[in-house]
């Protein structure tokens, strides 16, 4: 089962590809983005490399992956989603590939949904639309089991997005940094929605 196209109220939700790297660059470019990941702007080299792993591990289990957010305008309330990506504006990248890392399950029953929004469409809830289509996506097309999220403890947009969609606070965890960001100290919070959460409050709707 290939990546499908995902729409949205407002968004178009495109499978991430290799012509998409400049709009990735662009989005990493701004420290403001890249906060609470990398602390700093991202070079086009390492931009590159990161979308390299990005494309291996959306062929690791079918269905799971990145996706590239396209808006209409502003992509305020009410607005529409472009019908196609070239007549939208990038609103950023979507994630929900296969849970991976050293602190998280080998397991292709689990997932690992993200978000990273360019700045000027922060605060309008893209976010939070574009998550609940990856998990109606990862539970009722793919079959997943379980969806967690991870971020800094301090990142409260980020973890207001998580609580938005509905996602439980699971756990605080410590990871080692050779160069901790501000608020490392911290730690890391993980969030999950599981099949029977999910089924729960679809019954609940």
């Amino acid at each position: 089962m290939p990546q499908p196209i995902l729409r949205t109220d407002r968004l178009l939700l495109v499978p991430l590809a290799d012509r998409h790297l400049d709009l990735e660059v662009g989005l990493d470019s701004d420290p403001e983005v890249m906060r609470y990941l990398t602390g700093r702007a991202s070079s086009r080299e390492e931009v590159t490399a990161s979308h390299d792993r990005r494309i291996a591990l959306a062929a690791k289990v079918d269905g799971l992956g990145f996706w590239m957010a396209f808006g209409s305008g502003s992509a305020e309330r009410g607005s529409t989603p472009p019908d196609r990506e070239d007549a939208g504006e990038f609103v950023g990248l979507m994630m929900l590939p296969p849970a991976h890392g050293p602190d998280q399950p080998d397991d292709p029953t689990v997932s690992d949904l993200g978000y990273r929004i360019v700045r000027r469409h922060w605060r309008r809830g893209l976010a939070s639309e574009a998550s609940r289509a990856l998990l109606r996506h990862a539970f009722d097309t793919v079959g997943q089991r379980r969806v967690i999220a991870q971020t800094m403890t301090v990142n409260a947009g980020s973890r207001a997005v998580m609580a938005a969609v509905g996602m439980r606070y699971v756990r605080t965890y410590f990871p080692v940094w050779d160069d901790p960001l501000p608020g490392a100290d911290q730690g890391e919070v993980e969030y999950e929605l599981t099949r029977e959460m999910w089924e729960s409050s679809r019954t609940a709707r």
